[in-house]
């Protein structure tokens, strides 16, 4: 019962799922299947069968794929109240990307012929995936063209301006950063090395400090000729 709680609870935060009428939302929830994921885990892969979408309760879902130089690119971060895996259910092909938990994450997994219902009974809700769908995509390209067009300095400026704070802090390892920017560990550290050198940021246990984010930006806005570090 409890569980059926928060799966309705977490449904009303969703952009898309919160319109809709709170019976739809109580059924969503009780027909639904609650999923547990360690870091790491693969929900699913690119080629499996869309047969469900799921709704981010807690933790974070990563979205991913390979580059045609085999490198593995982050093409979004899901929390919570974000959908994953609606694509592939709204058309009935194979999934397109690999979804894996980038911590220990809580999923509502939605039947296709559930969300499709709801979709058609309340079409306000399909507006709201809609528009999550468009935002996806353009987070997307700019993940895509930031991978083709910055060197390895404008990706990990980019990543620290989007990532910072409130007090300009990036707690993320060097290790997420460089997974996240499509880079080693080792060429990251040195990059924050050499700004650690020049005054734009401070590293600690803490994480990364932003000391220069006028000077980050400008890095990250560049379309810099790729680096020989990478």
């Amino acid at each position: 019962m409890r569980t059926a709680l928060d799966a309705e609870q977490g449904l009303a935060r969703s952009v898309v799922f919160g319109v809709l009428s709170k019976a739809r939302r109580q059924r969503l929830a009780a027909n639904g299947q609650v999923v547990t994921l360690l870091p790491g885990a693969l929900l699913c892969q690119k080629g499996d069968p869309g047969d469900a979408a799921y709704l981010v309760m807690e933790g974070e879902l990563e979205v991913r794929t390979v580059s045609p130089d085999g490198r593995l690119v982050r093409l979004a971060a899901l929390g919570r109240g974000e959908i994953a895996g609606e694509m592939a259910v709204l058309d009935g092909a194979e999934r397109s990307a690999d979804m894996v938990a980038a911590r220990n994450t809580r999923l509502l997994k939605v039947a296709r012929g559930a969300l499709i219902e709801a979709l058609v009974a309340e079409p306000l809700a399909a507006i709201g995936l809609i528009e999550a769908l468009t935002g996806r995509l353009r987070a997307t390209d700019l993940a895509l063209e930031a991978l083709h067009t910055l060197d390895l300095g404008g990706r990990l400026a980019n990543l620290l301006i989007a990532e910072a704070g409130m007090q300009g802090l990036v707690s993320l390892t060097q290790g997420e950063m460089a997974h996240r920017i499509g880079a080693s560990r080792e060429k990251v550290n040195r990059q924050l090395g050499r700004w650690r050198t020049d005054g734009l940021v401070s590293v600690s246990k803490s994480g990364v400090r932003l000391l220069s984010p006028d000077r980050l930006e400008a890095l990250a806005g560049h379309n810099a000729r790729p680096s020989a570090a990478l």
